[in-house]
């Protein structure tokens, strides 16, 4: 467990972040290469911050959905684990990639297995996983429903729009899909692997929501609400120890150096976070830096941090 602040100085200094990322003008670019996620706002930020006895601390935006993009990756990794165990290594490393999230060199070098659950690439593996279990809207339905009771909010969607989008325009991740496929490395059809895993990236949440859905992570494997274990805690620890490593593509690196915290990115803008033992957190403004991460989220993120004292390095 980490030391912090008690929760009324938090709810001042989330409200005091928000109003100086509002002001700040070097905001990031949106992704493009997403239709629909080229029409969203730079203006947009939110913050939320859930406590271990579930009370939020919360500024901005924080009630907007968004698509969640990559963030679903941890949810979807969480579900694979608890099916296959660490059968699950077989399929997908644990390392840090040093590359770009959609990257196919590194791929044909270590001839088909990705590098770690969060780049696309592996991203596809987990989804591959999820699906030798289930067909594809039962798969999608297993998913929405976990993060929906995670959350214990039924108003979660699949936006069909993004959806729609990511199938149009995703040929990059078309070729891991087939490449990974070549090496025999899924056992589903491509075609199917893609379907689902463009579904899931594009789940619309708030900030407040994932915050939410994502406790149990800050609070070994239990969710603080219901009392119920969702993982171990030895499985919690790892998942947050590849968030850290691995959770921002080839930008890992420097959010553990600036934030501190274990955290997943999405290409929407969002950073889900965790200081353990104390509080989970989410942050969502659109505009991205040149390794696709939320520009001003990971700035927020470094505040909140330095100014509650949560990195989990001391």
């Amino acid at each position: 467990m980490i030391s912090g602040l008690p929760l009324p100085d938090l709810r001042t200094i989330v409200s005091e972040i928000a109003e100086e990322m509002r002001d700040r003008k070097d905001r990031g670019e949106v992704a493009t290469y997403i239709p629909e996620l080229a029409r969203v706002g730079l203006e947009n930020f939110g913050i939320a911050v859930v406590d271990g006895d579930g009370t939020i601390a919360e500024a901005g935006d924080s009630d907007k959905p968004f698509s969640i993009q990559s963030i679903s990756k941890v949810f979807t990794l969480t579900l694979a684990l608890g099916k296959a165990g660490d059968l699950l290594w077989t399929r997908v490393g644990r390392e840090p990639s040093g590359n770009p999230f959609n990257s196919i060199v590194q791929l044909e070098l270590e001839k088909g297995v990705p590098r770690n659950p969060f780049i696309n690439a592996g991203a596809l593996a987990v989804t591959d996983a999820l699906l030798s279990c289930h067909p594809p809207r039962a798969a999608l339905g297993e998913i929405l429903s976990f993060i929906r009771a995670a959350a214990g909010d039924e108003s979660i969607f699949i936006d069909e729009n993004v959806a729609e989008s990511e199938k149009r325009t995703g040929f990059r991740n078309v070729a891991l899909a087939n490449f990974m496929k070549s090496f025999g490395k899924l056992e589903n059809p491509a075609d199917l692997v893609l379907g689902t895993y463009f579904h899931h990236c594009s789940i619309a949440m708030s900030c407040r929501q994932i915050a939410m859905a994502g406790r149990y992570l800050a609070h070994s494997g239990r969710n603080p609400e219901t009392g119920f274990n969702v993982v171990s805690a030895r499985r919690a620890r790892r998942i947050n120890a590849l968030m850290l490593t691995c959770g921002h593509y080839d930008g890992s690196g420097e959010f553990a150096y600036r934030v501190g915290l274990p955290g997943k990115s999405g290409v929407g803008g969002g950073i889900f976070a965790v200081a353990p033992g104390r509080a989970s957190i989410a942050v969502w403004s659109p505009g991205l830096d040149a390794a696709g991460n939320s520009r001003l989220g990971r700035m927020a993120l470094e505040k909140l941090a330095q100014r509650m004292k949560w990195s989990i390095f001391g």
